[in-house]
């Protein structure tokens, strides 16, 4: 059994904010940080060439529903879910 200081640190590592948005791809499922709040949540459909804009694919319980815009310079963060 692991030590639970191991099993915490990673799950923080884990829930980082990413700060390079060039490194999401396509498909990576994420959350959308913004006040300290989840703002929306779902799968990365496109990330811009400069890294400062995001299109989101929403997940909901009815399937993804209509795509989000989510730009840097807004003050959001960006968490891998």
């Amino acid at each position: 059994m692991k030590a639970r200081g191991a099993v915490l640190s990673r799950r923080n590592a884990h829930s980082a904010a990413v700060s390079n948005w060039k490194s999401l791809q396509a498909g990576d499922r994420v959350e959308i940080i913004k006040h300290a709040q989840v703002v929306a949540a779902g799968e990365v459909e496109e990330v811009s060439q400069s890294g400062n804009v995001l299109w989101l694919v929403p997940a909901g319980p009815t399937g993804p529903a209509e795509k989000q815009l989510f730009l840097k310079s807004d003050g959001v963060e960006i968490r891998r879910g």
